[in-house]
């Protein structure tokens, strides 16, 4: 894959990035998935202009893999972010129904596939925080939130995937057949907006707050406040809905990303259980921490931790079914320390942020009992 050192630098460089940069969207959700964004729409163009790399079909099956790990730290910021319920449960159908088309695409290399299966969660996303930029999101009425996914369902992201992926046009090569098209381009743009400062300065309700990106957390003056012990006790609470959920997601994506990494002979049956014993094996890690009143000052510290209790898990796992198999098992280490990192990564932001989506949640019940 690699002809030089040269060309794996940089794809480690872009690799890097576009693993690192979305770990910013729970605390700079707008600024941060646009950056994702950006990094998304230029990796094909580097590769090419300063790499041998092969930017073919294999390039389709890294890149949806990488969109899917953005857009899915981004779902789970909005267990964090999120206040009003519709739009949160909006953005979680809209978030399986995109990872199912990328699992069938992954299968079947068939590109309709991702126009059936249209990534309509990000612009809905950049929707929701683009409106908390100046009103409380929880003012959205349901009629509102289904509206604005309807209309970039059907308006944005259906053309766009057709241009993609059925009639398979690039921006950057039709500019370069039709120069005359971007003056045209940038009069659309200016013109767009132009008509949406009209719209938010005369047709929007007031305003609640002025523009800012500061952490949504502070902006709302959210309705959930509770310390690391309160969370603990959210957070574990043994085989409920909330593990079946994280085991599924956590599954699905690395599937995924079994289908794309090199050297992986692993089948994704086997990857999916191994995934499963993964996450139950942390779960009862995590819940004797919580008896032992064990505390995470932050993140950082509680993805270290959980990465070694991982890495121990997955370690036994593969000794245990090993042990009547001479030489042992075949195991790429490099893809083991990958899946480590991704299954560590998710499940503990899944961990520190249901809770918050869990509280709002039972409030909400609470309040229509009342």
């Amino acid at each position: 894959m690699f002809d030089d050192n040269g060309d794996l630098i940089i794809f480690l460089i872009v690799v890097g990035l576009r693993l690192i940069v979305p770990l910013f969207i729970p605390r700079f959700p707008l600024p941060a998935i646009i950056a994702a964004m950006l990094l998304d729409a230029a990796d094909q163009t580097i590769f090419q202009k300063w790499t041998t790399i092969d930017t073919g079909a294999s390039y389709q099956s890294y890149d949806k893999a990488l969109d899917i790990y953005y857009l899915t730290i981004a779902y789970l910021s909005t267990m964090r972010n999120w206040g009003n319920l519709t739009a949160f449960e909006a953005g979680r159908f809209l978030l399986y129904y995109r990872l199912i088309g990328v699992l069938i695409y992954e299968f079947t290399h068939e590109r309709w596939v991702l126009f059936i299966f249209p990534n309509t969660f990000e612009y809905f996303f950049i929707f929701y925080e683009a409106i908390r930029l100046r009103w409380n999101p929880k003012r959205m009425s349901p009629k509102v939130v289904w509206g604005a996914v309807a209309f970039i369902w059907i308006f944005i992201k259906l053309p766009q995937e057709y241009w993609i992926h059925i009639a398979q046009n690039d921006v950057t090569d039709t500019l370069k057949e039709h120069p005359g098209l971007i003056p045209v381009i940038a009069v659309v743009v200016v013109a767009l907006i132009a008509a949406g400062y009209w719209i938010v300065k005369h047709k929007c309700p007031p305003a609640d707050w002025s523009p800012s990106f500061t952490d949504p957390m502070k902006r709302e003056g959210t309705d959930v406040n509770y310390n690391n012990a309160e969370r603990r006790l959210f957070a574990g609470r043994g085989f409920d809905r909330a593990l079946v959920e994280k085991v599924i997601l956590v599954s699905l994506i690395c599937v995924i990303f079994g289908q794309i990494l090199p050297n992986s002979n692993v089948g994704d049956v086997t990857l999916a259980i191994g995934v499963a014993a993964v996450i139950i094996g942390n779960m009862f890690v995590s819940e004797l921490l919580r008896k032992r009143d064990v505390q995470w000052k932050n993140l950082m510290r509680q993805f270290i931790a959980m990465f070694l209790v991982n890495a121990a898990i997955a370690g036994g796992i593969i000794l245990f079914f090993s042990r009547d198999n001479d030489g042992g098992a075949s195991v790429n280490r490099g893809n083991l320390a990958f899946f480590l990192f991704l299954i560590t990564i998710l499940v503990v932001l899944f961990d520190a942020f249901r809770p918050f989506y869990r509280q709002r949640l039972e409030a909400s019940q609470l309040r229509a009992v009342d």
